[in-house]
């Protein structure tokens, strides 16, 4: 998915309150994100993966946690 196609994607997620997909969505970014080095960005998007996971009760809070906290940006939860 081109950069440009994530951002429609996300726009439209957002639009259609899609949570499962802006969790799966911005956790594309962030992983892209953190490939290309740029962990400030990486946690920025993997940030909203997890406030969005955390709203839908999804599964995904928990790696999203563990991930945010391992590079300082969060504190571990039990979830």
């Amino acid at each position: 998915m081109e950069r440009a196609e994530l951002d429609r994607a996300l726009l439209k997620a957002h639009e259609d309150k899609d949570n499962a997909a802006l969790v799966q969505l911005y956790t594309l970014a962030g992983d892209r994100a953190e490939a290309a080095g740029n962990i400030d960005a990486a946690c920025f998007y993997l940030t909203h993966a997890f406030v969005f996971a955390l709203e839908a009760g999804q599964p995904e809070a928990k790696e999203l946690n563990r991930r945010l906290a391992e590079r300082g940006r969060a504190h571990p939860l039990a979830l």
